[in-house]
């Protein structure tokens, strides 16, 4: 759904500020921004309306976790006459450790994101999980050796 959602100045610093920290309160953002308490609370609201401002989450870090290797795997699907492309998704879906699915172009149908404790539960869970579904016909896994930046999107 593509939205004509307009950011003004302020809308725009606040979003900076939110950015920075989520947890900032509205009343420290107000004061920044020279406006009341209410204000930002009105332009969030708003902005959450218009879908610019999706969720407030605490980021978990992977490897405080035991998460020690991030892998990207490409996977070709080859459907059956019984079989459709949202069942293999749900069935990828169900694996947790695999953090974000992509349908992309080109040589693979899916691409996703996963984090395992090591190097040899990676393997298990290709072998054991993701390469047990009958649909996938191939997989290609590129270990994340180190992540050099990740960042949001720049609000201009």
């Amino acid at each position: 759904m593509e939205t004509n959602f307009h950011l003004d100045t302020l809308d725009k610093r606040i979003l900076a500020h939110l950015v920075h920290d989520a947890r900032t309160p509205f009343v420290e953002i107000a004061r920044k921004c020279k406006v009341s308490g209410a204000a930002i609370h009105q332009r969030v609201a708003r902005m959450v309306d218009g879908k610019v401002i999706s969720g407030s989450a605490f980021k978990l870090s992977p490897k405080g976790l035991g998460y020690h290797t991030c892998a990207f795997i490409g996977i070709q699907v080859n459907l059956t006459s019984t079989s459709t492309h949202d069942e293999v998704f749900n069935k990828i879906r169900l694996i947790p450790e695999i953090v974000e699915c992509h349908h992309i172009s080109g040589k693979y149908s899916l691409l996703i994101k996963v984090y395992t404790h090591n190097n040899e539960h990676l393997k298990r869970i290709i072998v054991e999980k993701i390469q047990s579904i009958p649909e996938i016909t191939f997989t290609e896994t590129f270990i994340s050796l180190e992540a050099g930046f990740q960042r949001e999107l720049p609000v201009i």
